[in-house]
Formats: C-alpha cells, sequence, structure tokens
C-alpha cells in the first residue's frame, strides 16, 4: 500500500519537466509496456506505461488487417524497447485500468516514442474520445 501510495504522489506531482525513469520488461501491444520503476531507494514498483497521447490497432481488432498491424506495431515497440532498456517516463497521468499509467516515453537518446509510433504507420495521433476503426471499410 506504502508503494502504491508514494506512487500515486509521484503522478500527481509529475510535471513536463518532471521525468521518472523507468526499465522496460514487457511488451504488451504496440502502446503498452510493462516497467520497473524506482519511487525511492527502497522503493520500486512494477506498472503497465501506456504511450500517452497515440492509439495502435488492437491485437484482438476486429479483422485481420488490424490484427497484422496490432502485430507489426508491437514487434516495432519490442525493437525500440528491448528488456532491460531505462527509458525516461514525462507528463504521467492515470489511466482509467488500475495499476497502468499513460506517459510520454523518452528513449536514451531523446526521441519521443510515440511520435516515432506515429511516423512509423503503424500508430496515429489520439486525444481521447472514441477511436477511429483500423479495418478498410
Amino acid at each position: 500500500m506504502k508503494k502504491l501510495l508514494v506512487f500515486c504522489m509521484m503522478v500527481c506531482l509529475s510535471s513536463g519537466a518532471f521525468a521518472v525513469p523507468a526499465v522496460v520488461d514487457y511488451i504488451f501491444d504496440g502502446d503498452t509496456f510493462s516497467a520497473q520503476v524506482m519511487l525511492a531507494d527502497d522503493i520500486e514498483i512494477t506498472v503497465r506505461v501506456r504511450l500517452i497521447n497515440i492509439d495502435t490497432p488492437e491485437m484482438n481488432g476486429r479483422c485481420q488487417a488490424e490484427k497484422i498491424m496490432a502485430q507489426n506495431a508491437k514487434d516495432l515497440l519490442a525493437t525500440l524497447l528491448p528488456r532491460g532498456t531505462v527509458v525516461d517516463l514525462q507528463n504521467i497521468k492515470d489511466d482509467k485500468y488500475l495499476g497502468r499509467i499513460n506517459a510520454n516515453v523518452i528513449l536514451p537518446d531523446g526521441r519521443d516514442l510515440g511520435e516515432i509510433m506515429i511516423d512509423s504507420g503503424l500508430a496515429r495521433p489520439y486525444r481521447g474520445g472514441k477511436r477511429a476503426g483500423w479495418c478498410e471499410k
């Protein structure tokens, strides 16, 4: 409980200038991964991180094309975030799912991961609300 409280305080106090280092553990899909976050010298938590402001196809998509694109997005994310990579989390926000946060993810070379995913064509900007489908009409 103490770990969760400390993390919640960090989320509430975070801003664009504040970065939290995180170590990549596991890739879930094209816009979500698991990471270990060191909150203090003796407090480490595992949290799911969703890339803020992007949308990628769903792994259990509505059509075969979406499922293929979802796997390609996941593969790209896994290439960009090999296990053990240390990234900076910025603009941390609470998520609708308990145990998950939304954040900008900055790679060790300073690039924004969300922008890379959008530039690849496997993600698109997302500002909330109903998401557009990925299947052709």
